[in-house]
């Protein structure tokens, strides 16, 4: 059989004939660090990707919250009118950086959870949920339910501590105007000069106004909620895309990781997750809202009304853009992981230079 050319190199340069270029040898350590962090790359090239493209329907999604628009239509309108094509996408830089962030540490203590929950489950039982779930024909059950909710659970719980101070500051961007067109809005908790001194800042000197007026806690405001909301959707967001991947591949006799079952599982995720815990989301986005429009002791604290139709306002934009945003991450994500999968790492040539 004729020898490759990655064959030929690694011979010549163990007989001393070749002598290893840098190029080649950067290239090769690059593919290993790629095959050991895969789900880390492929998940943060992914959110890159579907964070932008989305990001203007996460922008009205938050206007509607948080305050009152006939419909969406009027919100866009309302939007570029006062604000222009920029404003749909008014504090994007901020959430490129965190949700990226974000999304590269969830996926990497959901990969890492769901090895241990598993592991836990079948000493107590003895069947392996992942075993399960990669079995053709085999159907979703209590296991590979409780399996990949924990692990969703325990990484959106995680990375709530890193995610709540970047969220509070790109919602005083999306909302900055909107908050100094009402600074008259003559309600008594409501401080005109204090969400006035919001208007049109960075990320940064947001981050430093919240702390001059609240303390270092201002940052975290809204914690509590974030955490609710992040533990129980992630939860539910992992479940359904699992789940939904095995049922899909049972119902077509195909790979749970083709392309049709990674779109359709990653747009029903999203759907069914923000469906199940958007009163939290709206509730904490007032709440966070009221944080940056009132002194600290007169913070009124909304309560999370599951059927209260104010606490569902901008529910279909955000299940849109939910779908949307997940169709293309996980799409991204599990063609990129292929991708890396099938690079060819000489190991002899990077053994015999270390060596």
């Amino acid at each position: 059989m004729p020898e490759t050319e990655d064959e030929r190199r690694s011979i010549a340069h163990q007989q001393g004939v070749l002598p290893v270029s840098q190029t080649l040898l950067m290239s090769e350590q690059s593919k290993r660090w790629m095959k050991k962090y895969r789900t880390e790359v492929a998940a943060s090239s992914s959110s890159l990707l579907s964070t932008f493209v989305a990001y203007p329907l996460d922008s009205v999604k938050t206007r509607m919250q948080v305050y009152k628009f006939k419909s969406f239509p009027d919100c866009v309108r309302h939007t570029y009118k006062t604000e222009g094509f920029y404003g749909f996408w008014r504090g994007v830089w901020s959430p490129l950086a965190s949700i990226t962030l974000v999304r590269t540490v969830s996926f990497s203590i959901y990969q890492k959870s769901k090895y241990t929950y598993d592991d836990w489950i079948h000493r107590a039982t003895g069947s392996s949920p992942l075993v399960i779930a990669n079995t053709k024909g085999a159907l979703p059950t209590l296991s590979t339910i409780t399996c990949f909710g924990a692990a969703g659970a325990t990484a959106g719980a995680a990375i709530t501590a890193i995610a709540c101070p970047f969220e509070l500051t790109k919602l005083s961007a999306q909302i900055s105007v909107l908050m100094a067109e009402k600074s008259k809005s003559g309600s008594p908790d409501v401080d005109d000069r204090l969400q006035r001194s919001y208007s049109n800042l960075g990320t940064f000197r947001t981050a430093q106004n919240l702390v001059r007026h609240r303390g270092f806690k201002g940052l975290y405001s809204g914690f509590h909620l974030h955490l609710l909301r992040d533990t129980i959707g992630t939860g539910i967001y992992f479940i359904t895309y699992e789940s939904a991947k095995q049922l899909l591949a049972n119902a077509r006799g195909n790979s749970p990781t083709t392309p049709l079952a990674v779109v359709v599982a990653g747009g029903l995720c999203g759907l069914v997750s923000w469906a199940c815990i958007y009163p939290i989301d709206s509730a904490k986005s007032i709440y966070q809202r009221n944080c940056l429009t009132s002194h600290k002791d007169r913070t009124h604290k909304p309560k999370i009304q599951f059927f209260n139709p104010r606490m569902y306002r901008g529910l279909g934009v955000s299940m849109s853009r939910s779908c949307v945003i997940n169709a293309i991450f996980f799409s991204a994500f599990e063609f990129t992981k292929k991708r890396i999968n099938r690079l060819e790492v000489d190991e002899q040539l990077l053994y015999s230079v270390s060596g």
